[in-house]
């Protein structure tokens, strides 16, 4: 197919409708990301064939003359794409911040400088009439595209059609984009049939993700109401097992604290007597029954003791009576001489 040689005002504000939603559509998906630090759900080859298939998109759209609003589509889609990448090599793979930017940055790097290369070595043959590697690079940036958006069916499937971790507002803006664009190329002057398919495939790959969430919550709208009503998780309730992976576990009882795991790998007595001590595990020593009689004559004979010790204290004090009785008669009564 021939570059384009005008382009009317409508592809040109159709193009430039579109070029906004893709230059912005994957803001709010890194926000999401950002804000729950988490990206369960959403793959990181799905954003990494993304910024691979905005090479031979951008190499495309530049050499076929599209309008200009096109032509930087695919530079936004891809640094968009590796940020979002880099964010998953963060939150999920626990990669440090600095190490993630700066293999993104090095890769954005790379994709552009192939990009420039891409386009001055082909551009002369297909302006010479020699169009299969153009045709080439387009059907490799159709398949890139439709196969970013493939790897999220695996991770629906885990969850038998719940959607988890794609923001919506990222999928809808993206999908708006796709739109206008595909109407900014049916606007032209004559329809480039690869570049439309790549907005086509999109479309329809999207709204097949949207479909999935919804078909989702017609079918559990029973279990989230009786989740809500009772102040439970959906996530935490027993029927919602299937809908949520990893998968939780089936034991519902609470996993057992710090004190009462010791307690039960605490060392246990056993049976077995040794003179006259029970053996116990190693390091722990209980009495035995030799001992509590040993123990128990102790305690008998101090109290004896101290019984005995009354009894003493109580006969001096009375010899200490009898003896003031005696001297006080002595004084009473004069000797006979």
């Amino acid at each position: 197919m021939a570059p384009q040689t005008s382009i009317p005002i409508s592809a040109n504000v159709l193009g430039t409708i579109g070029t906004i939603f893709w230059c912005i559509q994957l803001i709010p998906q890194i926000w999401y990301n950002w804000k729950q630090k988490k990206t369960d759900g959403l793959p990181g080859l799905m954003m990494f064939i993304w910024a691979v298939s905005a090479v031979p998109f951008g190499v495309y759209a530049i050499v076929q003359n599209f309008n200009i609003p096109i032509q930087v589509q695919p530079q936004a889609f891809c640094c968009l794409a590796l940020i979002s990448w880099a964010q998953i090599l963060i939150y999920n793979n626990a990669w440090p911040v600095w190490k993630a930017s700066v293999l993104a940055a090095g890769i954005a790097a790379f994709f552009g400088g192939l990009q420039v290369l891409l386009v001055l070595t082909l551009r002369g043959p297909y302006d010479r009439g020699v169009e299969w590697p153009m045709t080439l690079v387009g059907v490799i940036s159709a398949v890139l595209l439709a196969g970013g958006l493939i790897p999220p069916y695996f991770e629906i499937a885990k969850r038998h059609g719940r959607v988890v971790g794609i923001n919506f507002v990222f999928l809808s803006i993206d999908w708006m984009g796709a739109f206008f664009s595909l109407m900014a190329l049916v606007a032209q002057h004559t329809f480039d049939v690869l570049g439309g398919v790549q907005y086509i495939v999109c479309l329809l790959l999207e709204l097949g993700i949207f479909t999935s969430h919804l078909l989702f919550l017609l079918r559990t709208r029973r279990l989230r109401r009786l989740a809500k009503e009772s102040n439970t998780p959906f996530d935490h309730m027993p029927e919602a097992r299937k809908f949520v992976f990893p998968r939780p576990s089936t034991d519902p009882s609470p996993p057992p604290s710090s004190s009462e795991s010791s307690a039960e790998f605490a060392p246990k007595p056993t049976d077995v007597e040794k003179g006259g001590v029970v053996e116990a595990a190693p390091g722990r020593r209980t009495r035995g029954a030799g001992e509590e009689e040993e123990a128990e004559k102790e305690v008998v004979g101090e109290l004896d003791t101290d019984v005995e010790g009354k009894r003493a204290e109580a006969g001096i004090v009375e010899r200490q009576k009898m003896e003031r009785r005696r001297s006080s008669g002595a004084g009473r009564w004069p000797s006979r001489s």
